[in-house]
Order: structure tokens, then C-alpha cells, then sequence
């Protein structure tokens, strides 16, 4: 399989990836996913709301809420992955240090190996499309 292939053979489908509060997913899966991807469908949300001349607080506002659960399914998976409850999403309402502590425990750190109480390992082979 070619690295490009690879990069997006993915365990999980979209939909389940920024809807569904179940399963772990990787640090690579959570950069990609929950990083690259919501961050690129902020700009275009922001630049469609631009152009439709929509103030930007509104913009903002608008932007936040729609993106507000795929972030939260995103980060819930990943503190799965690290074998904690969902629950430490809440972590984040700690203004800099608690998103200091979500980005390196989400970010950085290796999730449990092997399978847990969440569901397997993101990392194992048998889970590769």
C-alpha cells in the first residue's frame, strides 16, 4: 500500500469519527481529524459566512456551535484512547492551563496499548481498512 493510501485508511468513517462519542482514535487520527480538518472547515465556514456578508461576531458564533460537537467526539475519543472517561473533555473550561494539559495529553501522549474498557487499540493492524 502507498503512504498516500495509507494515510487515509482509516478504522473509523467520518461520520462516526465527528458524530459518535464511542471508540478511541489515535494522535494521529486527532491531529488530522480533530485539528486539520476542523480547523480548515472553520476558515471555509468563516469565509462562506464573509462572503455572505455576515458580521463577524455572528460568523463566529455560527462557526463554534456547528463545530462544537465533532471537537468534543473528536477529543472524547482521544481521552478514551489514553484510558479515561469522556468526562476530562471538561478539562478544557480550565482557561490555559487545562487546554495546556488537553493538548499534551491528547496531542503528545501514547494511548493505552492493547485494547481497554474503550474499545482496541487505534494502532493495531487487524483495525486498518
Amino acid at each position: 500500500m502507498d503512504t498516500r493510501a495509507e494515510l487515509f485508511a482509516e478504522a473509523m468513517p467520518p461520520g462516526r469519527m465527528f458524530f459518535g462519542l464511542a471508540g478511541r482514535v489515535s494522535r494521529r487520527q486527532f491531529w488530522l481529524y480533530g485539528v486539520a480538518v476542523l480547523l480548515a472547515l472553520a476558515l471555509l465556514g468563516h469565509a462562506l459566512l464573509g462572503i455572505a456578508r455576515v458580521r463577524a461576531g455572528t460568523a463566529d458564533l455560527v462557526v463554534n456551535l456547528l463545530l462544537l460537537w465533532p471537537a468534543l467526539a473528536v477529543s472524547v475519543k482521544r481521552w478514551h484512547d489514553r484510558d479515561k472517561s469522556g468526562w476530562w473533555v471538561l478539562l478544557n473550561l480550565l482557561p490555559v492551563i487545562g487546554w495546556l494539559w488537553a493538548l499534551v495529553d491528547n496531542g503528545f501522549m501514547r494511548g493505552t496499548p492493547g485494547p481497554n474498557r474503550f474499545g482496541k487499540d487505534p494502532l493495531s493492524p487487524d483495525l486498518r481498512v
